[in-house]
This record gives structure tokens, sequence and C-alpha cells, in this order.
């Protein structure tokens, strides 16, 4: 069994922990600091238990030169020493950065921390280019960082699908657990979705019915009902033999095969768009209001339409808990954003416990409706998907063989 922050003797220790950090920024400047305010806690308690601290993330991908100098970690590390020196619990702290993700001189400076010092490496993924050292959790770099440390805590929930070298290499030879931000992550997947009172609603939109079919597969059995929306919705009307023209559905044999065996199963689960707001394959500032069986060859599905919402409201109105991954169409684009806020809107309204499961749908609540009451926001989709349909991940799955095995000897 995997070992929680509360398990594990941090007090004076050297602690490195995995964060993720990977948030959107645009000229230096961090748009949506959310992720780095969820792993405070866990910065918090490390602070208070006198440990020196040691910060992993990542920050988009790097592929070529250029990517370093726009990936840098520099800006988190000064918005984090804001936090941090604007909040009383976190006297006596303070924040360094390191440029260098392995040097002499990285092992130098987390030599000199002082107890309750933070001190951040730059992007784990700078290893990446041009070998993909981290991505690929080389076992050199895995102990290099793991040397820098006494104790390893994992608070990157949203990495936990990837088995790198700062998530997975690193838990080979440092004692081991998880942070207050990824337990918190495993118990609201546990108790809302793996275990949800009903009725249980799952609405699950997206682009790629490719990227969603093992969860909706794992989901409907469970689920009272399934609302689909975007291009998901979009092949199962296309496999109902229902006319969408332009909009973007599956090509894929197997899996329209797979669709045509769910509809048939679980008919009365599936509930799919009544209307929706489309636009033209050819005339760009082409937008309509359709119901779903009047679309024309030339037109595209966008955003779902009144009728649809007012029919989902029904159901979300009789649920005890609702699952939500994706958004109601092309939110990102103003005129096909009224689906996903009256979404929203309908779901904040909502009795049930709601838990979104990060992604674009927790995108979508951040720009839309960032006061709110839902139940819980996931913050990594691919993981969230992942703990769903496996019942594990390949951080909880290291940590769990080295409880058993024991730790490897550093050789440094």
């Amino acid at each position: 069994m995997y070992k929680t922050l509360k398990d594990i003797d941090v007090k004076d220790k050297k602690v490195v922990l995995r964060c993720d950090f990977n948030v959107p920024i645009k000229d230096g400047n961090i748009l949506d600091d959310n992720k780095i305010r969820a792993s405070l806690e866990t910065i918090k308690y490390l602070i208070n238990e006198n440990a020196k601290i040691i910060i992993l993330s990542h920050l988009g991908k790097i592929k070529d030169k250029s990517d370093l100098r726009k990936n840098t970690l520099t800006p988190i590390a000064q918005h984090l020493l804001k936090l941090i020196t604007a909040d009383p619990e976190c006297a006596g702290s303070k924040v360094i950065f390191s440029n260098r993700t392995r040097s002499s001189a990285l092992k130098e400076k987390v030599d000199a921390l002082n107890p309750k010092e933070i001190l951040i490496i730059e992007n784990t993924r700078y290893e990446d280019y041009p070998s993909k050292y981290e991505s690929n959790c080389d076992e050199e770099l895995s102990k290099f960082w793991a040397s820098l440390g006494d104790v390893f805590v994992n608070d990157a929930f949203a990495c936990a699908h990837r088995a790198h070298a700062s998530t997975v290499g690193i838990a080979k030879y440092l004692p081991s657990c998880i942070g207050f931000l990824f337990q918190k992550e495993l118990d609201s997947l546990n108790k809302y979705v793996l275990n949800a009172d009903h009725p249980f609603t799952v609405i699950m939109g997206g682009a790629k019915l490719e990227d969603k079919i093992n969860v909706i597969q794992k989901l409907l059995p469970i689920c009272d009902h399934l609302l689909l929306t975007g291009g998901i919705a979009n092949t199962f009307l296309k496999v109902l033999n229902i006319k969408i023209g332009f909009s973007l559905a599956s090509q894929d044999d197997t899996l329209l095969s797979d669709i045509k065996q769910m509809l048939l199963e679980y008919k009365n689960k599936i509930v799919l768009p009544f209307d929706a707001i489309v636009g033209s394959s050819y005339e760009k500032e082409y937008t309509n209001y359709k119901t779903i069986n009047n679309i024309e060859d030339n037109e595209i599905i966008y955003d779902l339409g009144s009728k649809t919402l007012d029919k989902y409201k029904q159901y979300i109105n009789k649920s005890k808990t609702i699952f939500v991954n994706g958004t109601a169409g092309l939110y990102e684009d103003d005129r096909y954003s009224n689906g996903t806020k009256e979404l929203l809107n309908i779901l904040n309204d909502a009795e049930a416990n709601v838990i979104f499961g990060g992604g674009d749908s927790v995108a979508a609540v951040h720009k839309f409706l960032p006061t709110n009451d839902f139940t819980y926001l996931c913050t990594g989709g691919g993981a969230t998907l992942e703990y769903i349909v496996n019942g594990n991940l390949p951080v909880l799955e290291a940590l769990e063989s080295k409880e058993e095995e024991g730790y490897e000897i550093l050789d440094f």
C-alpha cells in the first residue's frame, strides 16, 4: 500500500517534492495559478515540519531550443515567492531558483538550503532535449534527483499516469509518499465516481471518442444516465444514421461497432442532443440554430441548443452525483460558448455533488464560473480517466512496489 504524507517522517528532512506547475503562461505572465495554489497545502505542511524543500515540475513540452526559452519555470518561481511571502503560515521561508536540472552547482544549492526554504529546479522536461531522459525515466537522471533529498513526496496527480524520471524514477531510491493534493484527488474519485450515490449522472464531451471510450465503457454499467456532448455525441448520432454534416466524429469501424452495441445495451441510459448551434464548412462567419435531424451536409455541430440544455437539466436536477468530463462544444469561440456556460450554471444550481474530471471541463469552469459551489475540480484529465478505468496509476504502482521490495542503494 502506498503511503500518504502523514505516514512518513519529513521533519527536518530534505524533501524532493514533485508538483504539477504546468500552468498557462503568456509573455511571462501566469494566466491561471490554480494548480500552484492547489499544492500550497503540502508545501506549507513541509515548511511547518522544518523541511528543506526541493521542487520538481514540468512545463509544456520541450522539442527544440525555442521551447527551452518559452517553457522556463522562472515565472513559476517568482509567483510562488509572492504566494509564500503573503502567507503568514510560511514565515521564515523563501524561494530560490536553479536554472540547472542537474549539475554540481545544483547540488551545492541544495546543500546550502536552510530549513523551511524552497528550491525550484528548472523544468524537468529540459532533460527531454535533445534526449528524452525525463520522459523515458532515465535511471541516471532518476538517481541524481533522488540524491538531492531524504524523502520523495509526489503531489502531481495530473502527471501520475506518466512513468517519468520525476514521477516514477525517483521513487525507486527514496522513501516515498503522495501529498495532500494527490490524496484529495484519489479520495474524490473513489467517493464520487467509483462509489457514487445514485442517481449518478455522467456528462461526457470532448473531440475524440478514442480518448474517452474506455472510461465510457467503465462508467456506463454503474451510472444511471450518460449525457453526451461534442464530438463524442456526434459519433453516437452517426451510428444512429443521423446526418451530422461535416461535424467531427470517429471513423474507426471497430469503435463504431462498439458504439452500436452500447446503444442497444444501454438505450435507456444514453441521452443525445436534440438541437445544436452549427457553423459551415465553407463560410467562416456562418452560424445557425438547427434541430439534430435537420443538419445540412456542409454544416458543423459546434454547440448544444436550448432544447438539449432543457432536457439535460431534467436529468441533472434528479441526480445526487454528477461527473463531468469535457465541454458542451467549442467554448473557446464566443459564438459557440453559450452551451458550456449555461450547462455550468445548471450544474452550479444543482443540489448534487458535482465533480469535474480535469482538462477542458475544469478550464471552462475557471473561465466562465470561477466562483462556484462545485464539489471538486480534478487537476488532471488523463490521470483522472486512467484511474477511473484501471483503479490504479503508474505512480501508485511504483510506490506500492517499492514498499514491498525496498529501496535501491544510490551509487553517488
